[in-house]
């Protein structure tokens, strides 16, 4: 068989059965970098937490859009990159394919800015995690109105790991707050412990278990680094990188796909 025969052929990948005739359309958020207010090095998202929905997600036929509300490059955490000469993340291999596809990779070279979207367009919100959110999310007006709008547009509302950080003061129309009273994860204290024993600091400002608690969500957790999501409702939450998948089979079932 040539190359001429097999240029350009599309049956061979994975079949899909949808339910609709139009792909649906998920809007995932990654943080833009920044710099760690504690310790002064540099942060960002985790890559896990975009490449392992991204994956799930796309290959059940779902558009992804990745945005950040800045717009433009954003960066994997160091620690999350398999190719990091600290070999923290070296196993994950689903991240290193993602890297070493261009196409994939350009993507976060120019992400579009989060406030410019037509939220309209989109079945569900994803809003990723990683080191950066704990300093850029929790306050962030423009996250606050994408969450307010789509979860009360009743669409898929989700968010993981650090990513849970912008649902904590998020508020609905009527000024309550969206996770009071709901069932939630997220990054927990056992996790941060460790963290900051492996990295003798304190590696975040605040600890996200305590202020789900404080704003009267229900927050459960499955232990130390255990893959695991929690539905509420139209609500999706993950509890830490190793949740992405999770999170987006989760999502895949709510849409209906």
């Amino acid at each position: 068989m040539s190359q001429e025969t097999v240029r350009g052929g599309l049956e061979h990948h994975r079949a899909v059965d949808t339910v609709a005739s139009r792909p649906k359309r998920v809007l995932m958020v990654v943080a833009n970098p920044a710099v760690s207010s504690n310790n002064g090095w540099p942060v960002g998202f985790w890559a896990a937490e975009l490449t392992h929905p991204y994956y799930e997600l796309t290959e059940r036929g779902v558009e992804v859009t990745i945005a950040s509300p800045d717009g433009g490059r954003v960066e994997f955490d160091a620690l999350s990159d398999p190719r990091d000469e600290s070999r923290w993340s070296s196993e994950d291999l689903i991240s290193m394919g993602f890297v070493h596809t261009p196409e994939l990779m350009a993507l976060l070279a120019d992400t579009p800015k989060l406030s410019e979207l037509d939220l309209a367009g989109y079945d569900a919100l994803v809003i990723c995690g990683g080191q950066s959110p704990m300093f850029t999310f929790r306050d962030n007006a423009d996250l606050h109105r994408a969450i307010r709008a789509c979860y009360e547009a009743e669409k898929v509302t989700g968010a993981f790991c650090h990513g849970v950080a912008a649902l904590v003061d998020a508020t609905l129309s009527d000024g309550s707050y969206l996770v009071a009273g709901r069932t939630v994860t997220g990054f927990s204290n056992v996790e941060e412990d460790y963290v900051d024993a492996a990295a003798g600091a304190t590696v975040m400002p605040w600890r996200l278990e305590d202020a789900l608690r404080a704003r009267g969500a229900n927050y459960i957790q499955a232990g130390l680094f255990k893959p695991f999501a929690a539905r509420d409702g139209r609500l999706v939450t993950g509890q830490q990188q190793y949740s992405g998948r999770e999170v987006a089979r989760l999502v895949i079932e709510m849409l209906g796909v």
